[in-house]
């Protein structure tokens, strides 16, 4: 799946300005979504596809160098009881520091709402990726446009409850 020429990413995105108004957009996310609960914070992007909106969910790794608790709202898909995330990170050449982490430390803490629980994250294999991904893009189209920027395999991360 790793694209041989990536289409240009757009110039504006490459700005020094947009990581740290990425960072600070994502901790004030986090922390309204705690407030709140999710209700707000807990949808991204209304659309004809998801009238509600696409859903976002709080996923706490361990930081593989600092040892401490990062939190980072993310797009996921239910899959039966299992959680999905995708590790794009708009399309960047680097994987985001997230999934560095839980391939460090696979164990996470993911909120949904108001309704926290531990799982075990891992990447999805090849085979498991091609099914899920084209779930990935009906729910949120722009997955595709960021694979289609990038020559490395944007990584879908499967969650599965510790315990459940």
């Amino acid at each position: 799946m790793t694209a041989e020429r990536p289409i240009p990413r757009p110039r504006q995105l490459d700005s020094p300005l947009v990581p740290r108004l990425m960072r600070l957009m994502s901790r004030a996310n986090v922390w309204v979504y705690r407030k709140t609960n999710g209700r707000v914070g807990g949808t991204w992007r209304v659309g004809s596809a998801f009238p509600r909106g696409v859903p976002v969910c709080l996923l706490t790794t361990m930081g593989r160098k600092s040892g401490l608790s990062r939190t980072t709202p993310l797009l996921f898909l239910r899959d039966g009881a299992r959680v999905i995330v995708v590790g794009s990170q708009g399309g960047l050449p680097r994987h985001p520091d997230w999934f560095l982490n839980l391939v460090e430390n696979p164990r996470v803490r993911i909120q949904i709402g108001g309704v926290e629980r531990d799982y075990v994250a891992r990447v999805a294999g090849a085979e498991e990726r091609d099914a899920l991904w084209p779930r990935l893009v009906a729910m949120y189209r722009d997955f595709a446009t960021y694979q289609s920027w990038t020559t490395r395999v944007i990584p879908v991360v499967v969650c599965e409850e510790v315990g459940g």
